[in-house]
C-alpha cells in the first residue's frame, strides 16, 4: 500500500518543480527584455536597409556585367 502514496507524491513534486520552472524562465526572459532595447532613434528604417540592400545588388549586377563583358 506505501506504493500509491510514493507516486502520489512523485506526482506533486513533478508539477511542482515544473510550475517552478515555469516561473524561472518567465523571470529570467522578461529580465533580459528590458536591458536590450535599441532606441528607435539610433535604429535606421527598413526602407533605408531595403534601399542599401539594393544599392549592393545592383553594384554587383554592374561588377557581374563588365566581368562578362571582358571575357
Amino acid at each position: 500500500m506505501a506504493l500509491p502514496s510514493v507516486w502520489s507524491e512523485m506526482r506533486v513534486g513533478i508539477l511542482l518543480l515544473s510550475v517552478l520552472s515555469l516561473l524561472s524562465v518567465g523571470l529570467v526572459g522578461a529580465g533580459q527584455d528590458s536591458g536590450s532595447a535599441i532606441p528607435a532613434e539610433s535604429r535606421p528604417c527598413v526602407d533605408c536597409h531595403a534601399f542599401e540592400f539594393m544599392q549592393r545588388a545592383l553594384q554587383d549586377l554592374k561588377k557581374t556585367a563588365y566581368n562578362l563583358d571582358t571575357r
